[in-house]
């Protein structure tokens, strides 16, 4: 309003007086009319108010677009560098564990050596350098389970049973190292502490639009509830991961029974 009280006092002062020789009959009449008279025309107002607020609207309107686009892309940024951080949290001590068997093997001159070496092998060089991606082809997890699986039966041997039943794919894609924390938990807590002959039951399959993981291992008898922070953090990791990656897409159900502790997964596939 104030834009165009202004413009109209500007032109009932100079252009009017400056170029009313020029004006038209109907341009002369509008002109010699006084300023009260001429804010009184409401379709002359809203069209100049039309006129003068277009401009800004659009520019406001640009704005407010570049804005959300660079808030987008700050939150993709931070999503990334946060699911970075939380992969390199891992557990380490497979690897530890795996580099001790693997000494033990070739102080011993082991033909297991070179299989330990080349499932390892290729085990690192998928975790370092082929999980940058949001989502990986899921037999590609699933050869990164067998390596896990067969390195782990080398070194606990007969004392544990385990079987891996699964489909595999062509197309189907998963967020990476997602599977393997509950199989870590899964030895680490059922058979790490068992005296007799621990089982891990491993299957993966497709429902529908959705990959479902069923995890479950027998409980040493005499195991006590381990509350440990890397215990915590390792379930909160993976929690974590699938609500940055599967929001409002996925299904978690931990059972605790006195002999066994079960994991079932529903992730929406990708």
């Amino acid at each position: 309003m104030a834009v165009f009280i202004l413009y109209q006092a500007v032109k009932l002062l100079y252009f009017d007086v400056e170029y009313f020789d020029f004006y038209g009959e109907a341009q002369r009449k509008y002109a010699v009319e006084p300023l009260f008279k001429r804010l009184s025309y409401p379709s002359l107002w809203l069209s100049k108010s039309v006129l003068y607020l277009t401009p800004t609207a659009i520019l406001l309107m640009y704005r407010f677009y570049r804005d959300q686009r660079k808030l987008l892309k700050i939150n993709e940024q931070k999503k990334i560098a946060e699911l970075s951080a939380l992969k390199r949290q891992l557990n380490p001590h497979f690897l530890f564990n795996t580099l001790n068997n693997l000494y033990a093997l070739a102080l011993e001159k082991s033909e297991k050596t070179a299989e330990v070496i080349e499932r390892l092998s290729d085990m690192l060089d998928y975790m370092l350098y082929r999980t940058n991606s949001k989502f990986v082809l899921l037999q590609k997890e699933i050869e990164l389970i067998e390596n896990y699986l067969a390195l782990e039966k080398i070194r606990y041997g007969n004392r544990v049973a385990v079987t891996f039943d699964y489909e595999a794919p062509n197309d189907v894609k998963i967020a990476p190292l997602l599977l393997l924390t509950f199989i870590e938990n899964a030895f680490k807590h059922g058979v790490r502490q068992e005296l007799k002959k621990a089982s891990i039951d491993i299957s993966l399959h497709l429902m529908k639009e959705d990959i479902l993981f069923k995890i479950k291992n027998t409980k040493p008898m005499a195991a006590v509830e381990n509350k440990n922070r890397e215990e915590a953090l390792g379930l909160n990791n993976v929690k974590r991961q699938m609500e940055l990656l599967y929001p409002n897409a996925y299904e978690l159900q931990l059972h605790n029974e006195e002999s066994s502790y079960a994991v079932q997964l529903k992730l929406q596939q990708k």
